[in-house]
């Protein structure tokens, strides 16, 4: 067989290609992911412009107003609810000592401690934590450096947020003009379902944050349980990543529960949170997200693990609306594939519905 030079350019081009997209990503990904932010923000925002565009306001005031809103919101909130979540998170780091040893001291330890022989362990995390936390001062003097790389960050999410709302609507439509006449309503198409699905999904996600943190927050401070504030809005982020977040977070806060107050507490605690998993699982998720996504929960899974493996916290949150987006983008290619052979999509039978495969 032999390989003519067009062939072997395409190849090497296609191998450069890679390669540069490859390098070009590795080094500029916190780039994209302050874009990425920006463009999930704006999208979610650009929400509340349409409704009150569709009020007959003016798109230069919707944006303002909203903007004005926003940030209103997140200064209320810096005010309010920080300052003292910030006090009572340096008395739980600062704490932990006195939590261990109380731990140590309730039978479900020595039940516990009987079976898998975890006092050793716990005497020598305990013996270590004070060194740890003076260890500490290095990374908290690191981080305080960092605040102003932080604040540019938010400073060029919010400003790229912006012009994304101002100017971001005309790009997209521009872009579309510039396709094929014939192809443009398909195009249209995808947009506006990924559009839909992002915007709708980032809005039900923060309704839903907001409503495990308000409730975490109050069970915690309703049954006394020390640093309810952190603990709750701790709680209330985590629903930002699906299943693993609730998880880890929940026996968190009720390991606490139970050093701080006892084995009842404890208990009651891992209670509450089953039964607010179950509320937020089987009520308020296909409440929220009924019309907007429609991920299968493994893909939903495996896209958290691979994107938070890529861009860390930021990557998990932006898993599911990815893998949203590209779902849509898939499924259109295979039905122009599909229109393409003139080839009728055929229904997949659930599971129950398929026939039991033959013994071989």
């Amino acid at each position: 067989m032999q390989v003519t030079p067009r062939t072997l350019f395409a190849v090497l081009f296609a191998v450069v290609l890679v390669w540069a997209a490859i390098e070009f990503i590795s080094r500029t990904l916190l780039a994209l992911t302050l874009t990425a932010t920006a463009v999930m923000i704006a999208v979610a925002l650009n929400h509340g412009v349409a409704a009150l565009m569709r009020r007959g306001v003016p798109r230069p005031w919707a944006i303002a107003a909203v903007v004005i809103a926003a940030a209103a919101f997140v200064a209320a909130l810096g005010l309010t609810v920080i300052p003292p979540a910030v006090n009572q998170g340096k008395a739980l780091v600062f704490g932990l000592p006195d939590i261990i040893r109380s731990a140590r001291a309730t039978r479900a330890f020595h039940s516990l401690d009987d079976r898998f022989h975890i006092a050793k362990s716990l005497l020598s995390f305990e013996q270590r934590l004070p060194q740890m936390l003076e260890e500490t001062a290095a990374p908290i003097l690191t981080l305080l450096g960092g605040v102003l790389s932080a604040v540019a960050a938010v400073a060029t999410v919010t400003v790229l947020a912006i012009f994304m709302l101002i100017f971001g609507g005309k790009l997209v439509h521009e872009w579309l003009q510039e396709t094929l006449p014939a192809r443009r309503p398909r195009y249209t198409v995808i947009v506006d379902k990924t559009y839909a699905s992002i915007g709708g999904y980032l809005m039900g996600l923060g309704l839903i944050c907001f409503a495990n943190a308000t409730c975490t927050t109050a069970f915690l401070a309703i049954t006394g349980i020390p640093f309810f504030l952190p603990l709750g809005i701790v709680s209330g982020l985590s629903s930002m990543v699906p299943y693993a977040g609730p998880a880890v977070i929940g026996t968190t806060v009720t390991l606490i529960a139970f050093a701080t107050k006892g084995a009842g507490f404890g208990i009651a605690t891992a209670i509450y949170y089953v039964a607010y998993g179950q509320l937020e699982g089987q009520v308020l998720s296909p409440l929220v997200f009924k019309r907007t996504v429609h991920v299968n929960p493994l893909v939903v899974l495996m896209s958290v693990v691979f994107f938070s493996e890529l861009a860390g916290i930021i990557g998990a949150v932006l898993a599911v609306p990815t893998a949203a987006a590209l779902q849509i983008l898939i499924r259109e290619i295979l039905r122009m594939r599909r229109e393409r052979l003139h080839l009728a999509a055929t229904p997949l039978n659930s599971p129950d519905e398929t026939d039991p495969p033959s013994p071989a």
